[in-house]
Formats: C-alpha cells, sequence, structure tokens
C-alpha cells in the first residue's frame, strides 16, 4: 500500500467467495472512487492507513446459519461507516441484527423483477420503481431485521433490499454485473449519496502514488526487472523507470517460447525507443530442456517461472548489489492464483509470476500493478506515454506458448503453433475483427485426426482455435467471429501449416472455462 493512501477516498470490499467479487471492485473505480478487495477476516490494523469512507459486503457460496460460514467482523459495524451488503452481505448484515435467513424454497440464479417500496432512500435515486436485475442466491432473509426498513421486494424474495438509519444497507442481487442495467448506477448513488466519496481518484493519481511509494521503498538500491514484452511488464518498467530512472535494469529473457517474431520487437521497443537499461539474454535452449517430458500443466509454469528466477539472479552478478524484482503482476493474477489470503476464494490456476516462485528466491518482489485490473494498467501505460504497439498487445500468459501446446513442449511443436497463430492474427487483423476482441490465439492439441490432403491419406495436429470477448478477463464469452472469417483461417491453416489437418474453434465461455487452456 502507498504511504499516500490515506490522502484518497477508499471504499473497502470485503470478499466472501462471491465470484463476481472483482466486479464490484471495477465498478467502484469505474466511478472514480479507489477501491481495496480484501479477505473478509482481515485485521483492522492492516486498513489502517486507508481513508475509508465505506463497506461493500460482496456475495458468496456459503449460508450465514453454517457453522463455519464467514462472518461479519466487528469493526466494520462498530466504525459508523455506511455498509452496503450484496447477497450474502445482506444476509450477514440481516442476521447480526437478528434477522433469520434460511434456504430459499427455490434457488433463484439469473434475471429477477424487483419493485420498490419506498421512493425515499439514497440508494435508489433516480431509479425506476421496477428494475430489471441479476439475482444469485439460495437463501432468503425472512424477516426485517431489528431497525432496518423495508426498499423493495420480488416475487421470489419478499426481502430483497433494507436499510437502517445508520446507513448499513442489503440487497439481494448483484449491481455489478452487467445483467442489472441499472446496477452501476445505484452503485454510484452508494459512493455519492450515501458514503460522501469525492470521485477524484484517477490513472494520474495512482502514478503519483505509486512513484512516491517505489522510491520510499528502493531507495538507492539497485533494481532488476523481467520484460515479457506484454502490457504488463512494459507498464511496470514505466512506473519503476520514471520514480528511479537508471537503478532500473529491464532483463529481457528469450525463452523460446514467444509468438513469431516478438523477440526482436521487445529489444527494440525497450532498448531505442525507451531509453532503459536492457540485458537481452537467449536463453532459448535452457528452457526447453527444463520442459523436456513434462505435459502437466502447472509443471510446466513452476518450472517456467523458476527458471526465470534463477536467471534474473545469475544476470545481477555483475550489476551490483541488486535486492528488488519488478513483477507486472495484475489483480485478476492473484485472485486467480488465491493469493490474496482469502480463505472463501479456490485456486484456478497458478500464475508464474504470483505463485510459481522458488521459496528460496533472493530478490524481493516490487509488484505496482498487483491491484490493478488490465484495462487500468493500459491506462497507466497511456499516461506514462508508452507507445500503443505495447498498451495495445493482447494479453499474453507468463510461461508464453509452453500452455498453449497441450502435452510436452518441443521445438518442432513451436515451430507448428507459431505458423498457426500467425496465420489467425494476419487474418484478424486484416478483416478488422481483431478490434473487436480481448484475446485471440491458436493452441496446439495433443490429438491427432485422420484427412485428406490432396490423394493422400493423413494422420496430422489439430489446431484450436480460441478467440474471446471480456471487460475485464474475470468473465469472457467466446467471439461470434463471421463464418467467412474461420472458414479462411481454417483453409489457410491446414493449407500453409502441413502438419495440421484439422481445425477446431473453442466456443467456451469463462466461466465454465478459462481463457487459457492451460
Amino acid at each position: 500500500m502507498s504511504p499516500n493512501q490515506s490522502k484518497k477516498d477508499t471504499i473497502v470490499i470485503l470478499d466472501y467467495g462471491s465470484q463476481f467479487s472483482m466486479l464490484i471492485a471495477r465498478r467502484v473505480r469505474e466511478a472514480g472512487v479507489y477501491s481495496e478487495l480484501v479477505p473478509w477476516d482481515v485485521t483492522p490494523a492492516t486498513l489502517s492507513n486507508l481513508n475509508i469512507k465505506g463497506f461493500i459486503l460482496s456475495g458468496g457460496p456459503a449460508s450465514v446459519y453454517g457453522s463455519d460460514a464467514p462472518t461479519l467482523p466487528s469493526f466494520v459495524v462498530d466504525s459508523g461507516l455506511p455498509v452496503l451488503g450484496i447477497c450474502y452481505g445482506m444476509q450477514l448484515l440481516a442476521n447480526y441484527y437478528g434477522a433469520e435467513v434460511a434456504s430459499a424454497s427455490a434457488r433463484e440464479y439469473g434475471p429477477a423483477v424487483i419493485q420498490q417500496t419506498t421512493n425515499s432512500h439514497p440508494i435508489f435515486s433516480n431509479l425506476p420503481t421496477v428494475m430489471e436485475v441479476w439475482a444469485s442466491h439460495g437463501d432468503n432473509v425472512l424477516e426485517l431485521p431489528h431497525g432496518f426498513m423495508l426498499l423493495a421486494e420480488s416475487e421470489n424474495a419478499p426481502i430483497v433490499a433494507i436499510a437502517d438509519t445508520n446507513n448499513h444497507i442489503g440487497i439481494q442481487f448483484h449491481p455489478e454485473v452487467v445483467h442489472t442495467p441499472a446496477g452501476t448506477q445505484l452503485i454510484e448513488n452508494f459512493l455519492f449519496r450515501v458514503a460522501d466519496c469525492d470521485g477524484k481518484w484517477d490513472s494520474s493519481s495512482f502514478i503519483n502514488e505509486t512513484v512516491t511509494a517505489i522510491r520510499a521503498q528502493v531507495g538507492q538500491g539497485l533494481v532488476i526487472c523481467g520484460l515479457s514484452g506484454g502490457v504488463d511488464s512494459a507498464v511496470a518498467a514505466g512506473l519503476v523507470h520514471q520514480a528511479i530512472g537508471d537503478q532500473l535494469t529491464c532483463i529481457f529473457v528469450d525463452n523460446g517460447l514467444l509468438r513469431h517474431t516478438e523477440a526482436e520487437q521487445v529489444v527494440e521497443t525497450f532498448r531505442e525507443h525507451m531509453g532503459m537499461k536492457l540485458i537481452h539474454v537467449d536463453a532459448r535452449n535452457d528452457f526447453l530442456t527444463n520442459l523436456e517430458g513434462v505435459s502437466d500443466p502447472e509443471t510446466k509454469r513452476i518450472r517456467i517461472g523458476e527458471k526465470f528466477i534463477r536467471i534474473f539472479e545469475k544476470e545481477t552478478e555483475n550489476l551490483g548489489d541488486v535486492d528488488f524484482l519488478v513483477q507486472g503482476t495484475l489483480y485478476p493474477d492473484v485472485i486467480e492464483s488465491a493469493a490474496s489470503g482469502n480463505s472463501a476464494a479456490v485456486k484456478i490456476k497458478t500464475h508464474h509470476n504470483v505463485g510459481g516462485l522458488p521459496k528460496d528466491m533472493t530478490l524481493t518482489l516490487i509488484e505496482p500493478l498487483r491491484n490493478l485490473f488490465k484495462d487500468e494498467a493500459r491506462n497507466v501505460g497511456r499516461t506514462l506515454g508508452i507507445s500503443s504497439e505495447i498498451i495495445d498487445r493482447q494479453p499474453f500468459p507468463g510461461p508464453g506458448l509452453a500452455i498453449r501446446i497441450i502435452g510436452e513442449v518441443s521445438e518442432s511443436r513451436l515451430d507448428i503453433l507459431r505458423r498457426a497463430d500467425w496465420i489467425l492474427q494476419e487474418e484478424l487483423l486484416r478483416t478488422g475483427e481483431i478490434n473487436n476482441l480481448w484475446q485471440a490465439f491458436a493452441v496446439l492439441t495433443n490429438t491427432k485426426t485422420v484427412g485428406v490432403q490432396g490423394d493422400y491419406r493423413t494422420y496430422g495436429e489439430v489446431v484450436a482455435i480460441r478467440c474471446i470477448t471480456a471487460e475485464d478477463a474475470m468473465t469472457a464469452d467466446w467471439a461470434k467471429l463471421p463464418y467467412e472469417v474461420l472458414a479462411t483461417v481454417s483453409t489457410r491453416i491446414t493449407n500453409e501449416v502441413e502438419e495440421v489437418n484439422r481445425v477446431v474453434y473453442d466456443i467456451t465461455s469463462k466461466p465454465p472455462g478459462t481463457i487459457e487452456w492451460e
């Protein structure tokens, strides 16, 4: 946390394990108010340097009447600050103030309609009396808690919104998701009409605070940054470079797992155009040797992460007394690796820059983007003046193409994947479809199929195409590309990449799938 954080209005979001928790943080920040998502059992001391204007309690999978259910910390209620409980958060408030919460006769998941019973509360200011919302709950509040009044009701949940005179508010639906059309307005009502936030947080203020914090942390020390060529590491490097200048040395490790021409682009961008001290390490053989015989994706991630760190440590030997390592870790990386400390969260997969680091690493991490979403990081990069060629690049996983090859990684399989992926990128760029996508890439599966090419029977590789649309990568939809674009991509790959005789299109959203296959 920045030493200047006490100067800005902050909404603290207690995470009870909802799949939408990160979206709450996004909505608050989009309104110009800084937010921090913390585990529900956070200690008050952890938050002592924040200028807290209110609390939001997220949803979650538990039932408040369960023996091991997460609870509502007493310091939140005792703070005298406004509290907005969402779904499970509302049930926590109701239970805390003596109301019964029990299993509903039928779980409500999907669109619902609520109707206000009073139009005098600021949480519903400028909102229609009858609203469409998104519900996701299996329990209902059966009676009004002591001191609360009913604000809204619905057919399936007679008590769907409540409030007391201390600005403790509960709603049994999710305003943070796009499926609640007026949800943004409701959240802004809480921020500005209830919690009295000033709405002045933006990327510029983030940069100033972060630069100050980095200077204070580093002092006169030396810092290295592992560049991948992607948005995250580029913005992280830009922030640290602005803070400490030539105390930063960037190390670009060509691990042999990059896309076509990527290594050359990275060196040119950072050394020639951004004027940073850059060491270029060709470690392609080291990484491929380290991955021989490895098919398990978690093992791939861990081995790649450890190899990166070992190379960084080796490179520091000629740089003097280096103590710090910069990484472009983002908020979704932390959440998906269950590294937030939240016991209500479940690890989805290990990100090499969060959970794949060796325990005996001697460098202290600097992660200036750890609390930012991807689009926030992009905005910071633009403010820093980093080129659009870097800022607007598609997200690329830290382990690179190793997790887009299902099964063992080899130079020959990397070559197949690079050629197929290059064709996909060319066609998306040519047709302009690339502008509508969050991410698009090819995957080399571990399946072979029978085919006919020319007059010959073939037994070739299967390539999967993954194109998705997303707002923040916490959720994503598969892209409905025009059939003619898909047909051209398929034809070109099977014609130009002779090892491939079949192309399939992934139509899985997130959830239930993740964006990457591994």
